[in-house]
């Protein structure tokens, strides 16, 4: 999510077919859009073997000094006590943590769902600031591969923005992973006040969608 001044330039811009404003962000080597290369590697993806409890893989040749140090430094720290008896892992998202210079930060607890309770917008974002999303989440029972996001934007039913990012591969561990993400930027100018709705996903590698996020937020000219 995110917003693009009016006359920032172009390389900086993200779609903006109607003219309503546009979101922008600083490039970044983790986050991508999709290319048609993209979509041939999407075509030719691997197929894997059954995926096998993290518990399991820990247990065998245990025995074996050597393996189970090579096994360490290929998954990692690993707190058995947060590894399930079944393959799946899961990953809840905790929070969302809005940062920008012009304020103390917003923290968000997001729903189990993904649907905020509230009838009016999330939060508000004030135009012509700068600002980053950073987002906590925890990890349990196995190692998710290819953790990614990705987040979607419309205003009055016309697509401003889109984005994907990839976060990475965690082990289970009792304690939340912080993710921040790269600063973005919103527009100015009477034409990009108003509300915004977004739809954003975390998803693996297998495709397999651990939250979707949709709600609302408002861009006005000062902060609420």
């Amino acid at each position: 999510m995110g917003l693009k001044d009016e006359e920032s330039k172009a390389e900086e811009s993200s779609e903006d077919p109607k003219g309503q404003g546009t979101l922008s962000r600083k490039n970044s080597h983790s986050s991508f859009c999709p290319t048609e290369d993209d979509e041939e590697d999407e075509d030719k993806k691997l197929e894997l073997g059954p995926m096998i409890a993290l518990k399991e893989q820990m247990e065998k040749d245990k025995d074996d000094e050597s393996l189970m140090r090579w096994k360490e430094q290929l998954l990692g720290k690993v707190d058995l006590e947060e590894v399930g008896e079944t393959p799946d892992p899961v990953v809840k998202i905790l929070t969302l943590t809005i940062r920008s210079p012009d304020r103390e930060d917003m923290v968000l607890t997001v729903p189990e769902d993904g649907n905020p309770t509230s009838k009016g917008p999330w939060f508000t974002l004030k135009e012509g600031s700068k600002y980053t999303l950073v987002f906590t989440f925890r990890v349990t029972n196995n190692i998710v591969s290819g953790l990614r996001y990705s987040n979607t934007v419309w205003k009055t039913g016309i697509k401003v923005y889109g984005r994907k990012e990839m976060l990475g591969t965690f082990s289970p561990q009792a304690e939340p992973y912080t993710h921040v993400m790269f600063e973005e930027s919103t527009p100015s100018g009477m034409l990009v006040r108003g509300s915004y709705s977004v739809k954003s996903k975390f998803v693996d590698d297998d495709d397999k969608c651990y939250l979707e996020n949709n709600y609302t937020f408002d861009i006005r000219k000062n902060w609420v």
